[in-house]
């Protein structure tokens, strides 16, 4: 699904350049689950707006499915991670004036799609990650863990086939926390290609694979340590 050849990212912050990935190359099969750590400063960030299209390489090449993406638009990077990709955030990013399944339906907008499908497909969603019973309670009404759970029915919601969830339990506590992770099981057990950033070893043991990355470089990686 994934492959990136030799990739490098460099920002030039004006007086001097900072290199944050130096090189790195990696592959992700469709329906794998895989973790990639990293200490802060490592360029797991980086790698990861990369893998999610939301930033495009220095140098190397970034295919995605096939297509060699690395020189690709915004507007056709957009039109990937819209179709393609379900993003989770550690801070959830939900909107605080609309409630639950509206805030899920607001991807689907962006598709086009008719608002009875949207409010279908939101259900749907939200059903999926067992909060049916709250559907229009605003985000302040719910806990952390119920507030980071729309946050995943809003990734689920346009049936995308790779989910990348970005330190999806730093904000929970560890109950909430446990319940995030055995949804993102459930959703690659599914078929969903899963990739975790996190720089907790206990949530990266979830995976498959885990990915360690240090000074802009895979310093290691290899199946899930038990």
């Amino acid at each position: 699904m994934i492959d990136i050849r030799n990739v490098t990212k460099t920002y030039d912050t004006g007086a001097i350049q900072c290199q944050a990935l130096r090189g790195v190359s990696l592959n992700i099969h469709i329906g794998e689950y895989v973790a990639i750590m990293g200490p802060s400063g490592s360029g797991k960030s980086t790698l990861m707006n990369i893998l999610g299209c939301l930033d495009t390489p220095s140098t190397g090449e970034f295919y995605f499915e096939g297509q060699e993406i690395s020189k690709y638009s915004e507007d056709q990077l957009a039109e990937i991670r819209n179709q393609k990709i379900g993003f989770v955030f550690q801070q959830f990013n939900l909107l605080a004036k609309i409630n639950a399944i509206e805030n899920v339906e607001l991807p689907l907008i962006y598709r086009g799609i008719s608002s009875k499908q949207r409010r279908d497909l939101a259900l749907q969603a939200l059903e999926q990650v067992g909060l049916s019973d709250r559907i229009t309670h605003k985000p302040s009404e719910l806990s952390g863990g119920q507030q980071q759970r729309v946050a995943i029915a809003r990734a689920l919601a346009g049936n995308p086939p790779m989910i990348l969830a970005d330190e999806p339990t730093g904000a929970l506590d560890s109950k909430s926390g446990g319940e995030v992770l055995e949804i993102l099981k459930r959703l690659h057990q599914s078929g969903r290609t899963i990739i975790l950033i996190t720089h907790d070893i206990n949530v990266a043991r979830q995976a498959e694979r885990i990915i360690v990355i240090r000074d802009g470089l895979i310093e290691e990686e290899g199946e899930k340590v038990s």
